[in-house]
């Protein structure tokens, strides 16, 4: 069994131009971007947040990636 970790990004943390999409194409964009990187992450729009779930064992890439797009 793997551990998997959850990254929540709330709407309004979105930089630009990721704020200028809607909540489901931001997810989709961010979710292409860590697996383009080989990171097996499922991005979805939750009410208030992009909900990002990915194995704990990728967490440090996930991070790295996701600093290098300003999200967190």
């Amino acid at each position: 069994m793997t551990a998997i970790t959850t990254i929540r990004i709330d709407h309004a943390a979105l930089p630009d131009p990721l704020n200028l999409k809607g909540p489901d194409t931001a997810a989709r964009m961010i979710e292409a971007a860590l697996r383009d990187e080989g990171i097996a992450a499922e991005a979805s729009d939750v009410i208030s947040h992009i909900k990002i779930e990915l194995p704990t064992t990728q967490l440090a890439a996930a991070s790295t990636m996701l600093a290098s797009l300003q999200l967190i």
